[in-house]
């Protein structure tokens, strides 16, 4: 009998996985995913896409996740815009 949680795969396709990490919302402004940092027609369209296209858009996602990991200022920042 196999047991499916610890018995490896009987196969694998050789395409990249999916980015998802279960995080899923839209950020607001900068219009991508706040966990996988893809846009919302990328991650529909992710079934469809090549190979190539999928390892070419994991690329691009590192830099993509810099702008929301961006701090805007917290408390400093708003005492000083009190003060000006």
């Amino acid at each position: 009998m196999h047991d499916l949680m610890t018995d490896p795969p009987l196969w694998r396709r050789n395409e990249p996985d999916s980015p998802c990490v279960n995080i899923c919302q839209i950020h607001p402004v900068h219009g991508i995913c706040i966990g996988c940092h893809r846009t919302a027609a990328e991650i529909a369209g992710w079934q469809r896409m090549e190979s190539g296209a999928r390892h070419a858009l994991l690329a691009t996602l590192p830099a993509r996740g810099v702008a929301l990991h961006r701090r805007r200022g917290g408390r400093q920042a708003r005492l000083a815009a009190e003060d000006s």
